[in-house]
């Protein structure tokens, strides 16, 4: 059984041996260690606050993205549609123009045609004075026996330009 219990003078030394490695831990090691343990802390705490802080400033930068997303969203929207009334402005200016020029070439040829018209009337009417003036010349020609058959003939004459 003296294998299984230590000698009292064993059990001193232990003791004595621990207490000195204690008192030396204590004096030297304990400290630093103690220090390198709450910087670590401290550095951890930091690192988490700085995480949240740039977690905290992500969701800012999401949301004025997508900000900026909604409204240049809404600017082109905006670009589409006014591109969109500009081009139907244009096209209605167009028809009008289109409509203007119509009417002013219609006008134009209807113009054209009444001068066309009041010349062709001018021919026929010089033509007309010119038949009137060859019917007088022949009937100045003629040479009627009677007085009477110069007046039917005039009277003839002038009934059928009537009716004409």
């Amino acid at each position: 059984m003296d294998l299984l219990l230590p000698h009292l003078g064993l059990i001193v030394w232990t003791v004595l041996a621990f207490l000195i490695v204690l008192f030396i831990l204590k004096k030297f090691a304990w400290t630093p260690i103690l220090k390198g343990l709450n910087d670590r802390e401290a550095n951890i705490a930091g690192s988490i606050a700085t995480a949240e802080k740039v977690k905290l400033e992500m969701a800012q930068l999401k949301s004025e993205n997508e900000a900026l997303l909604t409204s240049a969203r809404e600017e082109r929207a905006a670009m589409l549609k006014e591109a969109k009334d500009i081009k139907d402005k244009m096209i209605n200016d167009a028809r009008e123009d289109a409509k203007l020029q119509a009417s002013k070439i219609i006008h134009d040829a209807q113009l054209t045609i009444n001068n066309q018209k009041m010349a062709a009337l001018t021919d026929i009417k010089n033509q007309v004075g010119k038949m009137v003036v060859e019917v007088s010349e022949k009937i100045l020609r003629r040479e009627l026996s009677d007085k009477t058959q110069q007046e039917a003939y005039i009277r003839q004459l002038a009934e059928e330009i009537k009716m004409n």
